[in-house]
């Protein structure tokens, strides 16, 4: 699964860790070639000195080389340089999630503008579970931000908005996410004991933005891959990824963690769609079919009014003629009507919706 960069116009070597510098590697592969990327890059903490709990223990924090830079210049440098790799490699239609604390979002967010991004939402994450403030000098950080981006003002980017709204048990989904950090048996750990990555993203995270803005078969790039929280969601959610980690020993442990994940079966990996998302059924259709016969009468749902189906897909009741919305509408005396939801049939003696018949249809077309 780990492999060196690849160089060729056409190659695209999915489902692989790839070794080495993110800007370089992104510049290896094919423009216009992936559907999503997810960044978590080096957060810039500028940390001073070692930070200690009450009992006087010392906390693990982000001290690592990688997260470390010289200057907020040199911070902007390395910001331009691998959003402009970035943003060569997504699709007409991709988009880019990236996470960030105060340190360096607002940084990002600029530059994700001067880059040429189109910026959708913003999105606090609030985490349930945060580190407190041990030195009571501020307030406890309890959230970290994500800001979503299209790669142009024009893309028409996947956003599933009914699959996030089952997400969030029928109310729409909004910006602020309540999740825990990662913790407990989801903390990947090394050979020690300790943590293997002091930044590991939880999971519920990546769940909620994939299955939000991509769709099954879509490529996600990860370029700051760490222990790969980012191909373990994409695999389980049957999307394929690509990872850039220049560190071996995060590398290894993401290598091991994808290998025991198993991907959902194909009828699991399926999602919510909206409305206006399936394939357009004229009422007509249903005559033609011979579903329903011209002459054949329909019932309002409230069961106060009839109409007669028409040859042609429209409808004849107490003088008016009209579509199946029309008819519905002026009967009710109201400014619009859903014909589908509206209209039932008889069967069997029993009053059907019409909806049912355009469903039918509809799967036969998937």
């Amino acid at each position: 699964m780990i492999r060196k960069p690849v160089r060729g116009a056409n190659m695209l070597p999915l489902n692989s860790i790839l070794s080495g510098d993110c800007v370089e590697v992104m510049n290896s592969l094919p423009e216009n070639s992936v559907d999503l990327i997810f960044a978590d890059p080096p957060y810039n903490l500028q940390l001073r000195g070692d930070l200690h709990r009450p009992d006087n223990s010392k906390v693990d924090a982000v001290d690592d080389e990688w997260d470390q830079f010289a200057s907020f210049e040199a911070y902007d440098r390395f910001t331009r340089d691998w959003l402009r790799a970035a943003r060569r490699l997504l699709k007409p239609n991709g988009a880019i999630w990236v996470i960030g604390s105060y340190h360096n979002i607002f940084r990002v967010g600029a530059a994700l503008q001067n880059e040429g991004y189109w910026i959708l939402n913003d999105v606090v994450w609030r985490k349930s579970n945060p580190m407190p403030n041990f030195r009571g000098k501020r307030l406890t950080n309890a959230h970290e931000t994500m800001i979503w981006a299209s790669k142009s003002e024009k893309a028409k980017y996947t956003f599933n908005y009914e699959a996030l709204k089952a997400l969030n048990e029928g109310t729409q989904m909004r910006s602020d996410w309540v999740l825990p950090i990662c913790n407990g048996g989801e903390r990947l750990k090394d050979e020690n004991g300790d943590k293997a990555h002091p930044t590991q993203k939880p999971q519920s995270l990546l769940h909620r933005v994939l299955v939000g803005s991509t769709n099954p078969g879509d490529v996600v790039l990860d370029p700051f891959f760490g222990t790969g929280t980012t191909g373990a969601v994409a695999k389980m959610l049957g999307r394929d990824f690509i990872g850039i980690e220049r560190e071996e020993a995060y590398r290894k442990v993401a290598e091991k963690r994808i290998a025991q994940v198993r991907k959902f079966d194909n009828e699991a990996l399926a999602v919510s769609t909206a409305k206006r998302a399936e394939p357009r059924v004229p009422f007509g259709q249903l005559v033609e079919r011979g579903l329903l016969r011209p002459g054949e009468e329909l019932w309002s749902m409230n069961g106060r009014h009839k109409a007669k189906v028409r040859a042609d897909g429209t409808l004849v009741g107490a003088d008016v003629k009209g579509s199946i919305h029309q008819v519905g509408a002026k009967l009710e005396g109201a400014p619009s009507c859903n014909g589908w939801t509206y209209w039932c049939f008889k069967k069997d003696g029993k009053h059907v919706p019409i909806d049912l018949l355009r469903q039918q249809i509809r799967s036969e077309m998937s």
